[in-house]
Formats: C-alpha cells, structure tokens, sequence
C-alpha cells in the first residue's frame, strides 16, 4: 500500500485560491495546494519559499502544503 510522504519544494509561483507552483530538488514541478481547514492558518508564501508537502505515490503532480501550527 502507498503511504502518503513529505518532501521540501521551493516556491516558484503563486496562484489564485491558495495554490502554488512548486518544484522539488531534483527538478520535478507540480501544483501545490493549502487545504480549506488550513487557509486560515496559512501566512501565505511568496516565490523562492520553501515549504513541506504531503504527496502520495499515487499522484506525484500535485502536493498539500503542510502548516505547522
């Protein structure tokens, strides 16, 4: 079974509605997104950030940023 993991990405650039284009190290890009529950506690990021996904096997195009709270 696929268990969900997290990665560092670096911020390339910020979309509408809490969305991101992001990129790993090794080059990969994807859609980084901030669930609905954490947009509130979410302080924002700006291109050149980095910030911690969660991503699952199953899906290595899109990302959840993770917020500590």
């Amino acid at each position: 079974m696929g268990e969900a993991f997290r990665v560092e990405a670096r911020v390339i650039e910020a979309l509408p509605n809490g969305t991101f284009l992001a990129e790993l190290k090794n080059g990969h890009r994807l859609m980084a997104f901030v669930t609905g529950r954490d947009q509130k506690k979410f302080t924002g990021a700006k291109p050149g950030d980095t910030v911690t996904l969660q991503m699952t096997p199953y899906d290595l195009s899109v990302g959840r940023v993770l917020v500590e709270t």
